[in-house]
């Protein structure tokens, strides 16, 4: 994954927030955002994501996507689908809003898992 070439896609304010909000995950600015990156590039191997399907607003400057992940990890194959929401600035390059659906089950279930199987290979 290249990090750098992801973060320069996204403006100064960009947000990225986790929906459903029921998860009460914290919002992201782009140093958080950043951050995350950096621990998934550790803790995933081969990740690959597939476009499932998009809707495109572009008078609006918004895009819908559904995505689905694969990767293998230390806590076993990893799967996952997301829908994307993103809004662009006025040029459309940038994006200034990201809104992320995630599977609630996979992120109840295996993350744990996840997070765990990485604490204890840092401590080898």
């Amino acid at each position: 994954m290249d990090i750098p070439a992801v973060m320069s896609c996204r403006s100064p304010e960009c947000i990225r927030q986790f929906l459903p909000q029921s998860m009460n995950l914290p919002k992201q600015d782009n140093t958080a955002y950043e951050k995350s990156l950096r621990w998934l590039i550790t803790a995933f191997r081969n990740f690959n994501l597939t476009l499932q399907d998009s809707i495109e607003d572009l008078e609006a400057r918004k895009i819908c996507m559904w995505l689905v992940a694969r990767a293998d990890t230390a806590a076993g194959k990893y799967v996952n689908e997301y829908i994307w929401l993103m809004e662009f600035d006025e040029s459309g390059e940038k994006i200034t809003s990201m809104k992320e659906y995630v599977d609630t089950v996979m992120q109840r279930d295996f993350f744990p898992k996840l997070r765990d199987s990485i604490i204890q290979a840092n401590k080898n």
